[in-house]
């Protein structure tokens, strides 16, 4: 005995993805997928490569990257690795900047930690004058 697979309608595919309604029209909106058409009576039916489409966009947001870097990736398709790598080469070099801006940021913070917990005056935070100070300009 076969059990039937109910249609793909789309609150099934945002219920089997994890995502709301509105996501998947938002996407259909900006062509990151496409809207099959709506039958005479009934539901419109979403294919299988559309759940798999929708996968691939999340999972590349959860990567960082951003729903126009997605769209180049989709419309690279089947193209060449080179295409794909520049592209990831591009978003690499992006969160290497962040991770040593943040690194950055932890240094200073530790420091300014460190300054308020031997700080004996309770009338001056080190924090605050840090932070009211004029920014350390990038070597």
């Amino acid at each position: 005995m076969s059990t039937k697979i109910p249609p793909m309608t789309i609150s099934r595919a945002a219920k089997e993805i994890g995502i709301g309604i509105e996501t998947i029209r938002y996407y259909q909106r900006i062509g990151l997928i496409d809207e099959p058409s709506k039958p005479a009576s009934g539901y419109r039916i979403y294919p299988l490569e559309t759940l798999e489409r929708l996968r691939f966009i999340l999972r590349a947001k959860e990567l960082g990257f951003s729903l126009a870097e997605v769209e180049s990736l989709l419309e690279l398709g089947d193209g060449s690795c080179r295409e794909s790598m520049l592209v990831a080469k591009t978003k690499l070099q992006l969160i290497q900047a962040k991770i040593a801006d943040l690194q950055n940021l932890e240094q200073v913070l530790e420091g300014v930690v460190h300054a308020c917990e031997v700080n004996p005056d309770t009338h001056g935070c080190p924090l605050v004058e840090t932070l009211g100070s004029q920014p350390q300009q990038k070597p």
